[in-house]
């Protein structure tokens, strides 16, 4: 018989939705499931959103108390998905309760709450993921495969971008993501760590860095409502307005480790763009691109292709690729963000049920943060910044 694990997730927005939605669906995917996901509990705000939460999302109880619910000893899995000000409290009570956790990202809204999160974890001995999803890309898994066996040989160079046009309208909403008291930080948090994360997965860790920051809107419309206005569809044009004090744009020059150089730039505010991660990876022996709105496709080129074929060409994952087996029957079928969180819940699981740290855990998403921290230093002292 299958064993089965009970999930408390805490947060019912749009996170909210994702993460219950793999865990339904993981089993559909990939059976038989390494283990099932049980949606026990569904945590929020107030009664009357939790109890929202629970019908929606088809979890069997509703609660507004996190606390007691983390304690419980019929809970095997605490999901966190609240503003960032949230994850460490948390996170920290469910490890000292013996909880496996999964975490959205970024880990903390302060490197020092972040530092404290790895190390509840550390000392209880749980398993811990931070939810960097697109790392579950097929394509992505598949570049990480091509670049472990050396196909495009020793990395030189790697450019990764992130670019959205959701919060380039200046009447867009003051979300909790403009507030640095809650998010820690803008762009820089929420969609650099991405790319972060993904340069760490692919190349290597980094190892210094310099940056710029840019605030283009300095405030914005109070929003209304305590739910995260995404796509800023709440505009409100002639609200009472408040500051902004978190980045709209970040920029930042890279070293790795193993010598490798590279680019970080990642936007909320560039028109046209709606969820522009690419990733360009050169090498001695060959290149990689990435494009997640084209995500089914991975682009290689080989320099000991023939002189007459040179040149980038596309493969379309599928079932010969990571994940394709669980995924869909055919290449180029189709894969969504919902996929990647039924891949990331694929992986937690699996993880919990073999007793081992899956990746990224909460010491590989301290690493992230300490990056974003020495990015966010270096734009304030105009100079490298060393990790």
């Amino acid at each position: 018989m299958t064993k089965k694990l009970n999930i408390a997730m805490i947060g019912g927005g749009f996170m909210g939705k994702a993460h219950a939605m793999a865990y339904a669906a993981m089993p559909m995917f990939f059976w038989p499931a390494p283990a099932l996901p049980v949606r026990k509990v569904v945590v929020d705000v107030s009664q009357e959103l939790a109890d929202d939460a629970r019908d929606r999302f088809g979890f069997e109880e509703a609660s507004t108390d996190w606390l007691s619910v983390v304690q419980r000893d019929d809970i095997d899995v605490v999901d966190i998905c609240t503003p960032n000000n949230m994850h460490a409290e948390m996170a920290i009570a469910a490890a000292k309760a013996g909880k496996h956790i999964l975490c959205e990202k970024p880990l903390s809204n302060t490197l020092e709450d972040a530092e404290r999160m790895a190390t509840a974890v550390r000392e209880s001995g749980v398993i811990s993921m931070a939810a960097f999803n697109y790392r579950r890309t097929p394509a992505i898994a598949l570049a990480k495969k091509l670049i472990s066996e050396g196909k495009i040989g020793e990395i030189r160079n790697f450019r990764g971008t992130y670019l959205q046009d959701w919060s380039a309208d200046p009447d867009g909403p003051l979300s909790w993501r403009f507030q640095k008291s809650v998010a820690g930080s803008g762009a820089l948090g929420d969609i650099g760590t991405h790319v972060i994360d993904l340069a760490h997965h692919l190349v290597g860790p980094i190892s210094s860095t310099m940056a710029m920051t840019k605030t283009y809107i300095a405030d914005r419309p109070i929003q209304d409502s305590g739910f995260d206005a995404l796509g800023a569809s709440e505009k409100k044009s002639d609200a009472p307005r408040a500051p902004v004090d978190v980045d709209d744009e970040v920029s930042a020059l890279l070293r790795f480790e193993n010598g490798a150089i590279g680019s970080l730039e990642a936007s909320r505010n560039a028109f046209g763009r709606n969820n522009f991660i690419t990733l360009e990876i050169h090498g001695t022996q060959g290149s990689i691109h990435f494009n997640y709105e084209r995500r089914d496709e991975l682009q290689v080129m080989f320099a000991d292709d023939p002189a007459d074929t040179r040149g980038f060409r596309t493969i379309y994952t599928g079932p010969a690729h990571p994940y394709g087996e669980g995924l869909w029957p055919i290449p180029a079928l189709g894969i969504g963000y919902s996929e990647t969180k039924i891949v990331e819940c694929f992986d937690l699981i699996s993880a919990i049920a073999n007793n081992e740290q899956p990746s990224p855990n909460f010491d590989e998403a301290l690493r992230v943060e300490r990056v974003a921290h020495a990015i966010a230093q270096s734009a304030e002292t105009d100079r490298w910044e060393s990790l």
